[in-house]
């Protein structure tokens, strides 16, 4: 059975900077899709909440993971997300229903953004991340 991530920002295809480039290239998209919820513009990069009651979308790329034990690991390092330590983390990632664009729901990894105060932050109004 496969994994999937849902990308929403340096993830997706095409916008990985160099530091992150060869292991998005392991990632292989599956479709476009959206999670409910709020994204913020955090300087060079976004911050997802999400919220199944939010009126508003969270649009980006289902990926499938590639068959490696370390990639969540990896993946995990570079969104500064400690599994073991969530209160101090970035990014806390858990699994998210994801709604496709083609329709049906696919459960995905998420990554969501723990890393303080956004109330300072620009909404990024139309849900898609743009580099």
């Amino acid at each position: 059975m496969s994994d999937y991530l849902f990308a929403y920002g340096t993830l997706q295809p095409g916008r990985a900077p160099a530091q992150i480039a060869g292991l998005a290239a392991e990632l292989r998209p599956v479709g476009k899709g959206f999670v409910r919820g709020v994204l913020y513009d955090l300087g060079g990069y976004p911050g997802a909440v999400p919220d199944p009651n939010a009126p508003g979308k969270i649009f980006g790329t289902v990926m499938e993971l590639p068959d490696d034990p370390e990639i969540l690991r990896r993946l995990d390092a570079y969104e500064e997300c400690d599994p073991q330590s969530p209160k101090t983390s970035e990014y806390v990632r858990e699994l998210r229903k994801v709604e496709l664009a083609t329709g049906g729901i696919l459960t995905c990894w998420f990554y969501r953004y723990n890393g303080g105060d956004l109330r300072e932050k620009r909404v990024i109004a139309s849900g898609a991340w743009r580099k």
